[in-house]
């Protein structure tokens, strides 16, 4: 029996939901012959570092926090890059052929699963923010290690507060930022509805779409084991849609602020340019990027990227 570090990323800890999905992955590690020792972190910068330092065979992070060890996968939250539930499934469901692989390989990692969190939503705590120009000068909780993100927040103008993915909530809630970020299943766990509460709203256009990903040291594991994890994380897809839906139906019908029809164009197009322009620096990944653009233009041909 190999016995193997597994370190997890959940904001709530050893009673969260992260933290639970990496419990039903023991069992089948198990019959694997691999006694996965799980430890949970409610720190991800040190979930990662320890990951780094060979201090965790395996780690499970957010796609951003990705990023430094798998380029490819860690451009997989770009901004824009997926509108919907509809192209994610068909990215996931790319992404787990056996033929994607390679693209899962960096160095001395891998990527041996990806699960969904939904779409990143901007939260505010006033609803009269409701147009791009209105975020001129507002102070926005960013994530600092997050490249992307603090191009985004200047790009509209607005202020970077730097923050990080166990403080960011806080700082929205007591109102020492305007906006803050975040998928749908971070509302009732992180309390966002205190500072949502009573004059703010959920804007509801996908900024993004979050996953996050298990990442394990190739030389630590045996070659097939990153297939068995994929295969399991495949498996829980469903599972994750539907916590990622339930989550959503559990924000008010009055707490969602919808953007105007007309502007939506206008707004892909800009997040369009920001992500281009990260891509060109280096940032994300341009394979990552293209294949994204492929998808999006299977769902929906009329979208003006798809004429180029």
């Amino acid at each position: 029996m190999l016995d193997r570090s597994f370190c997890v990323f959940d904001p709530v800890g050893a009673n969260g939901p992260l933290f639970a999905i990496a419990k039903t992955f023991k069992p089948v590690a198990m019959k694997q012959g691999i006694n996965f020792d799980l430890r949970a972190y409610t720190d991800e910068k040190v979930a990662a570092e320890d990951f780094k330092a060979g201090q965790c065979d395996g780690v499970l992070l957010t796609g951003t926090r990705a990023r430094e060890f798998n380029k490819f996968t860690g451009s997989l939250e770009a901004i824009g890059a997926v509108p919907g539930e509809e192209e994610m499934r068909l990215l996931y469901n790319t992404l787990s052929q056996p033929k994607a692989r390679s693209f899962m390989i960096d160095g001395a990692y891998e990527v041996a699963g990806v699960l969904p969190a939904g779409a990143i939503y901007l939260h505010t705590r006033d609803r009269t923010i409701n147009s791009v120009e209105k975020l001129q000068g507002k102070r926005i909780a960013t994530l600092d290690y997050d490249a992307a993100s603090v191009r985004m927040v200047r790009h509209v103008g607005a202020s970077v507060v730097g923050a990080n993915s166990a403080n960011f909530a806080g700082k929205f809630n007591n109102g020492s930022v305007d906006l803050a970020y975040a998928p749908a299943v971070a509302y009732q766990p992180m309390e966002l509805y205190k500072g949502v509460n009573p004059n703010g709203a959920v804007v509801k256009y996908a900024l993004g779409y979050m996953n996050f990903q298990i990442i394990i040291h190739r030389d630590r594991f045996p070659d097939e084991t990153s297939s068995f994890i994929r295969e399991q994380a495949m498996s829980k897809l469903d599972e994750a849609y539907e916590i990622i839906a339930t989550a959503e139906s559990e924000i008010p019908a009055d707490v969602w602020l919808s953007l105007p029809q007309e502007r939506l164009a206008e707004y892909d197009r800009m997040l369009q340019s920001v992500r281009l322009s990260l891509t060109e620096d280096g940032i994300f990944d341009e394979r990552a990027i293209q294949l994204m653009k492929a998808i999006r233009c299977r769902v929906d041909g009329s979208r003006s990227e798809c004429a180029s």
